[in-house]
């Protein structure tokens, strides 16, 4: 019958018009997983906010010291390496060849100038030098013989001016000898001390034979050099200081001298200046630490070295500004071992961070522990 119920007609109607079971309970867990979530986001959202605030309640002042810029006296100043010199230094040789028939100083001695040091044998030359003399002395006689015959008629003006000429002769044949006897005695060209000797009694030199040095070493000599952009710093009657290794003590000099062109190679004038050595205590030859002052400025800015933080675009300090630190750009002048001046960027009066410079930024809280 066309009104009777239909099983199968039921069916497909309930398949088209609802859901099966395995869908709703799949939409039942949906649902109840997005309940789940929407419950939590809140709380994770209050999590959040909580740390970001505990983090900046944690952030606590960093310790800082620092020190206020305040007008300082600055000394400009070079420092470079020299070599002691002797004043005036000298290697003693012989002008002629012969034996060595004495010496007349003691190795290490101080000698006045003109002391005889070394005795050549000159014995031919003192016989030829009797022998001159002997001959001047009846030239001489002879002469003054004809000058009153010559009066008298006795002799002619020839055989007078020849016995003149031959006086005047062995005058001069007489000190021809007389240098060559000076040659075999070295005497001292002026006072110093000398060395250790080459020679010995009875040994036969010449001209290239080195016998001893002599060296005048007080006052003694500095040579050193600067670099060619001081050249119109660094002037004669400039005072310079320098220490030697193993001596206590700072040792003043002043410049005398200075090269009258740059070296080219390495682009430093070289000078030298000279400094008091009474008691002998300065050798030739010491290394010598120089250091040369420039000057000095008044009013400056000074700080540590290390306060000073290098960047791309130049040099950076920080200061201290309502309790935070604040970069500031600055500008440098001279330098020393360890601070530096500051021509630009700071007032007197600043208050500039000296310590954790490498933790600072921009705004950081900071608090004060030492402050100079």
């Amino acid at each position: 019958m066309s009104d009777a119920s239909d099983p199968q007609a039921e069916r497909d109607s309930s398949d088209e018009g609802g859901w099966s079971p395995a869908t709703k309970r799949l939409l039942a867990l949906g649902v109840i997983v997005l309940v789940i979530v929407g419950l939590a986001l809140p709380k994770v959202s209050d999590s959040g906010a909580s740390e970001d605030e505990g983090g900046e309640g944690e952030d606590a002042p960093t310790s800082v010291q620092a020190v206020v810029t305040e007008p300082s006296t600055m000394t400009e100043r070079i420092r470079t390496n020299g070599t002691l010199q002797a004043d005036e230094s000298v290697e003693l040789t012989a002008e002629s060849a012969g034996k060595v028939t004495s010496i007349q100083f003691e190795e290490g001695g101080r000698v006045q100038e003109g002391a005889l040091l070394v005795q050549i044998n000159d014995a031919e030359l003192q016989a030829e030098k009797q022998r001159l003399e002997h001959q001047r002395q009846l030239a001489t006689d002879r002469a003054e013989r004809q000058e009153r015959l010559l009066e008298e008629g006795g002799v002619s003006q020839e055989e007078y001016d020849a016995t003149v000429n031959e006086v005047e002769v062995l005058n001069a044949e007489l000190a021809l000898v007389e240098a060559r006897i000076e040659k075999t005695k070295i005497r001292a060209p002026f006072d110093g001390e000398v060395g250790l000797r080459e020679v010995s009694e009875g040994a036969y030199i010449s001209p290239q034979t080195k016998i001893t040095t002599l060296q005048r070493i007080d006052p003694i000599k500095v040579s050193f050099s600067v670099s060619e952009q001081y050249t119109s710093r660094v002037q004669p009657g400039q005072t310079i200081t320098f220490t030697v290794r193993g001596q206590d003590r700072t040792v003043e000099g002043q410049v005398y001298a200075a090269n009258t062109d740059v070296n080219a190679d390495t682009r430093t004038l070289q000078l030298r200046a000279r400094a008091p050595n009474p008691n002998r205590t300065l050798r030739p030859g010491m290394f010598a630490d120089v250091t040369v002052t420039l000057g000095t400025i008044d009013d400056a800015i000074v700080l540590p070295s290390f306060a000073v933080v290098p960047t791309l675009d130049g040099q950076r300090v920080f200061v201290v500004e309502n309790g935070t630190a604040q970069p500031r750009n600055v500008a440098l002048g001279i330098r020393t071992d360890s601070t530096v001046q500051v021509t630009d960027g700071l007032s007197m009066r600043d208050t500039v961070i000296t310590s954790s410079i490498q933790e600072l930024r921009a705004g950081l809280p900071v608090q004060i522990e030492t402050l100079e």
